[in-house]
């Protein structure tokens, strides 16, 4: 007979689950970008049909006019904590739960990463310099100096990997997922994306515990196709990051995920080709990263290769399912 405690996602992963012997191979991915539910108007953020719930089931297709309707959170100010909470502490166990007739078994790791506001991003980067004037006095007013804020376009991504692209039906096709996961999506996100991806492992993690990630959207640049711009990101620009005194001093783990389909229509996630991420023992050591000469040479080699859509955001990683033992990296084609 099954116990509360039988039902906490902790079960999922070391130290109280048994795991399996890591792969070379590629994993096969579902990078899963999430924009939370929040009252911001729909020409400003996209919806996905049915999503933004209200207490009745039914879509809030003004979430601007009418917040208080949103099942989530109804009050605006709250809106935030509430589905970082959510999405942690609800969503994931439910995620993690096998109720009768479903397993999670063929998942074989399942991180949420969530945007950290306050962490490096590409609108807002360190150093974080004083607002100070040519007196060198901070200002008397600072109510008229507050900068304006740039909201990427992601609040965060489920990392899901599976040995197989055969796996991720077997386990979303279950009533489970296609019935009462998705609908518990659509009361906490705005938007998901349905993309799968091939991930190459360039520095493994010696325990997969990393706190902090640095996350990289990539879309190529215009003139470049799906499959030459991610031989250079696998080949030249990975031997370019691994080349760096600031990645062998700081990064704790690096993957590549390479777009290579969808599991639905998905035309927001299809534009983005590959998927940086870099893991990191403190946010500090992110700051360190970012204002490096290093990651001057890394941006540069990637502006050359992508374009308009590309984003970077700091993140805070929970790992909620993770059956694999010590990671080894990936073999390349």
């Amino acid at each position: 007979m099954s116990t509360d405690f039988d039902r906490a996602d902790n079960q999922h992963r070391p130290p109280l689950a048994s795991v399996r012997p890591s792969t070379d191979r590629p994993l096969i991915v579902t990078p899963t970008f999430v924009s939370r539910v929040d009252a911001t108007p729909r020409a400003e953020r996209a919806q996905d049909p049915g999503a933004s719930r209200d207490r009745s089931g039914r879509e809030v297709r003004e979430p601007d006019r009418h917040p208080g309707a949103l099942a989530l959170e109804g009050t605006p100010n709250l809106a935030f904590e509430h589905w970082d909470e959510y999405w942690r502490k609800v969503h994931g166990p439910k995620f993690a739960w096998d109720e009768p007739g479903s397993s999670s078994d063929l998942v074989l790791r399942y991180d949420q990463v969530h945007r950290i506001a306050s962490g490096p991003s590409c609108f807002a980067r360190p150093p974080y310099r004083a607002m100070i004037g040519g007196d060198g006095l901070l200002p008397a007013d600072p109510q008229r100096h507050v900068p304006a804020l740039r909201r990427p376009r992601w609040d965060g991504f489920a990392y899901i990997a599976y040995a197989s692209e055969d796996d991720i039906g077997r386990t979303l096709q279950q009533e489970k997922f296609a019935e009462r996961i998705v609908a518990d999506e659509q009361v906490a996100f705005r938007m998901v994306t349905r993309e799968f991806a091939r991930e190459y492992l360039l520095i493994p993690s010696e325990r997969h515990r990393d706190p902090i990630s640095l996350v990289k959207i990539h879309v190529r640049a215009p003139g470049l196709s799906r499959a030459a711009f991610q031989q250079a990101m696998l080949d030249e620009h990975a031997a370019l990051v691994l080349a760096q005194p600031a990645t062998r001093e700081l990064v704790r783990r690096y993957a590549q995920l390479h777009n290579a389909g969808s599991t639905q229509e998905d035309p927001e996630g299809s534009r983005i080709d590959a998927v940086s991420v870099l893991s990191f023992a403190s946010m500090n050591d992110v700051e360190d990263f970012v204002v490096s000469e290093a990651f001057a040479v890394i941006e540069a080699g990637e502006n050359a290769l992508t374009g308009a859509g590309s984003e970077w955001w700091t993140a805070l990683n929970y790992s909620i399912i993770n059956r694999l033992g010590p990671e080894l990296v990936t073999q390349r084609p």
